[in-house]
């Protein structure tokens, strides 16, 4: 298992190469990636693959919820809490 942080990096990284426009603007890790367009259901589901290949998780239809796909500390979030972490930032 890894620490947040690292997954965080790790998510960063992706995001930024899957979705070259928030590296371009410098998306803030906190912010809004659906509602600055820079994700749209198409790349939510592209980031539920990248998910459960990266970090081998299985993500249910009741976890499709943007909430958990909002930014990129929303999803490293997401990914501490699945894998039993208890330091999720928020």
């Amino acid at each position: 298992m890894t620490d947040n942080n690292t997954n965080l990096n790790i998510i960063q990284q992706w995001v930024y190469t899957a979705f070259p426009v928030a590296k371009d603007r410098s998306i803030a890790n906190t912010e809004s990636l659906l509602e600055t367009g820079i994700i749209d259901s198409m790349g939510t589901l592209e980031v539920v693959d990248f998910l459960e290949q990266e970090f081998g998780l299985e993500v249910l239809d009741d976890e499709m919820v943007a909430d958990h796909f909002d930014s990129i500390q929303t999803i490293a979030d997401y990914v501490a809490e699945k894998q039993g972490g208890n330091n999720i930032q928020k």
